[in-house]
């Protein structure tokens, strides 16, 4: 499997960036590693319709 790894620009607001920041220091993650786990997890939670959020 290919693992290849894409960069982005991801503006948040200040609370949510301080929140996902705890959130990763609780869980002894990187604030990068924190939101690729979270968008993982939604990915593993959405159905494979062609539903939209």
């Amino acid at each position: 499997m290919n693992h290849e790894e894409v960069r982005i620009t991801l503006r948040l607001p200040a609370e949510l960036h301080a929140w996902l920041s705890a959130v990763a220091k609780r869980d002894r993650r990187s604030l990068n590693s924190e939101i690729v786990h979270r968008l993982e997890v939604e990915r593993g939670n959405v159905s494979t319709g062609d539903q939209s959020p």
